[in-house]
């Protein structure tokens, strides 16, 4: 893919010196749809949070615009016998992204990371299906496309989504997250059009540092969501 010229904002309110904090995922996606007001009430508009903790996010802010909203399905590609470690991610769609530097440096075959993204694989497909049923996937073709996380760390997983969504052809990517490191941030600006990252800590440590509440979303909570009209 060819790097694109993304822009990324930073809230002229933000010092920093300091870390802004959420109370939960919905507060953090009321936040970030204030930053996000210029795509209201655009016909245009699609909001994809990544599942599963992207949802409550990513509801607030399609509410916020008047958009519909989809979820998309990032699986992480663990390190084998090291699953917390990830060397990688795959996407809906089939976009997949890899951490060559983890690949290389931990001497993981071809074979190893063919068997993880298999497995992977499938489990996206079981999730896909569980969390729509028979109702088909949003089209992205030439719509603005808003992905949603509750944060970013490594990136990987908002990259392998950019990518994956990319491939449908959409007018305009647009990633939107409460928290993640300034790094990072800046990277997905090379290949999304837009980045909007609330807060980038000087001492990022974890996305769950800045909610209070960061309980896991489950699955019931994801197809409620879905469920529940934006507009």
């Amino acid at each position: 893919m060819n790097p694109r010229n993304g822009f990324l904002r930073r809230p002229a309110t933000r010092s920093s010196r300091f870390s802004r904090s959420f109370k939960d995922r919905q507060e953090a996606g009321r936040a970030l749809a204030e930053q996000l007001m210029s795509y209201r009430d655009k016909d245009d508009v699609l909001v994809l949070g990544l599942a599963r903790g992207g949802l409550p996010v990513a509801w607030e802010i399609a509410s916020a615009l008047h958009a519909e909203l989809d979820v998309f399905l990032v699986r992480k590609l663990g390190v084998p016998r090291w699953s917390e470690l990830a060397m990688g991610a795959l996407a809906s769609g089939g976009g997949v992204v890899m951490n060559d530097n983890v690949v290389s440096s931990l001497h993981i075959t071809d074979e190893q990371v063919r068997e993880v993204i298999d497995s992977e694989t499938a489990e996206l497909a079981r999730r896909e299906h569980a969390y729509r049923g028979g109702r088909p996937v949003a089209d992205p073709r030439g719509k603005t496309v808003i992905l949603v996380d509750d944060g970013i760390a490594t990136g990987a997983s908002m990259m392998a989504a950019v990518r994956a969504v990319r491939a449908a052809e959409p007018q305009y990517i647009v990633v939107a997250v409460p928290v993640g490191p300034q790094s990072v941030c800046h990277d997905l600006a090379q290949v999304a059009d837009d980045v909007v990252c609330t807060t980038m800590p000087p001492g990022f440590e974890a996305v769950g540092q800045v909610y209070g509440d960061f309980h896991q979303v489950g699955d019931d909570e994801v197809r409620q969501l879905l469920r529940t009209p934006t507009r």
